[in-house]
């Protein structure tokens, strides 16, 4: 792709204000692309005391870094306001699953629902022929210079060359249509080299950033649940039935919790959660927590086809850990069981579970 081919190709990038986009930023602008940067405001609580509060994710302090990078860079500055959407979709989300007992990951809706559904389709709306954003992730579709790779009838999602940063678990719900619209300009990086680059080109992002776990809550999980969702009292029980307290409700809890139970003596952790009877069954062994197998559902297959079965596949059923060797088994339309080689600890229903094959990741579901 030569130089003139990309002054005539329009990318979006989406910019928090943080490293990384700022960097894939400089990146496409080095490489010759008509840049736009956009930075996305999310939804935030509205009847929070601490008024000063704001969604982690698109501070004003962040925007304001930004807009400075997008003047360093000399490219034009958005403000989309995701709000509503980011309410409805990802927020909701987050609730009515903790309702049902399970335990969601906000950012993997995010990804589908917003970065790449509300940006996506307002970026081509612009007259945009890409989007970019600061993912640590890669894609067959272009190599570490934006060429074309050739016969890419299938676009393959690939892991981060950090391995360390990787961040292809969380978009695992992308499609191919999604894909081969999609730059991920870190993603032959390491974090190393970002940084080297950030500061090379004296852009104003190298402050250390506190680690973000839910960007729109402010405090814990538990704390922003007891905002919207009302406490319903029932019993703690061990594997035998016998009664050893009380819980506040089910959706305070989650699968391999140790802390805040209030029960005396154990240790004791959280193993399973009875909806219907609404009871919170615990246990004082951890190896009860171990096990072989998982059900998921809502399979996102991101070739747009099933694969043949049985298949070998490594696996993950959280961000930060290993891959572990699995094979996955077909129940029924979208619904499979996957057979782990060893036995994996805390296997938590409403979590993603994904699927890789050496450096492609293959799909991932919702584990059941």
């Amino acid at each position: 792709m030569g130089s003139t081919r990309r002054k005539n190709q329009k990318v979006v990038v989406a910019m928090s204000g943080g490293l990384d986009s700022s960097v894939a930023a400089l990146i496409l602008k080095r490489a010759g692309f008509d840049l736009i940067g956009v930075f996305m405001k999310f939804w935030k609580p509205s009847e929070v005391s601490w008024q000063k509060f704001e969604n982690r994710c698109c501070t004003s302090e962040a925007e304001a870094r930004a807009r400075k990078v997008a003047k360093i860079l000399k490219i034009p500055f958005y403000l989309f306001d995701f709000s509503k959407a980011f309410k409805e979709k990802v927020v909701d989300y987050f609730l009515k699953n903790y309702q049902k007992g399970l335990t969601p990951n906000p950012c993997v809706v995010c990804n589908k629902e917003i970065k790449f559904g509300l940006l996506l389709e307002k970026a081509m709306k612009i007259g945009a022929d890409f989007i970019a954003t600061g993912h640590y992730a890669r894609t067959s579709l272009h190599d570490r210079n934006f060429r074309l790779a050739k016969n890419q009838q299938k676009v393959k999602l690939l892991r981060a060359k950090d391995r360390e940063k990787d961040q292809s678990y969380f978009l695992w719900q992308i499609t191919q249509e999604q894909l081969r619209k999609v730059f991920f300009p870190i993603g032959n990086f390491t974090r190393e080299e970002v940084k080297h680059l950030a500061k090379k080109f004296k852009l104003p992002v190298l402050k250390p950033k506190k680690s973000v776990e839910i960007c729109f809550i402010e405090t814990t999980v538990n704390d922003f649940l007891k905002k919207y969702l009302t406490e319903k009292p029932g019993k703690i029980v061990d594997k035998n039935g016998n009664v050893l307290g009380k819980h506040e409700g089910l959706w305070f809890y989650t699968i391999g919790q140790r802390k805040g139970l209030a029960l005396g003596g154990g240790p004791y952790w959280v193993l399973e959660k009875n909806l219907k009877k609404n009871i919170l069954i615990v246990t004082d062994n951890e190896r009860d927590l171990l096990k072989k197998e998982l059900i998921c559902k809502n399979v996102n297959w991101i070739s747009g086809l099933e694969p043949k079965f049985p298949l070998k596949i490594k696996a993950k059923i959280r961000y930060r850990q290993s891959l572990a060797s699995a094979t996955l088994y077909p129940i029924k339309k979208n619904t499979y069981k996957l057979v782990f080689n060893k036995p994996q600890r805390a296997i938590t229903p409403g979590q993603s579970v994904v699927f890789y094959q050496k450096e492609e990741l293959l799909g991932g579901g919702i584990i059941c």
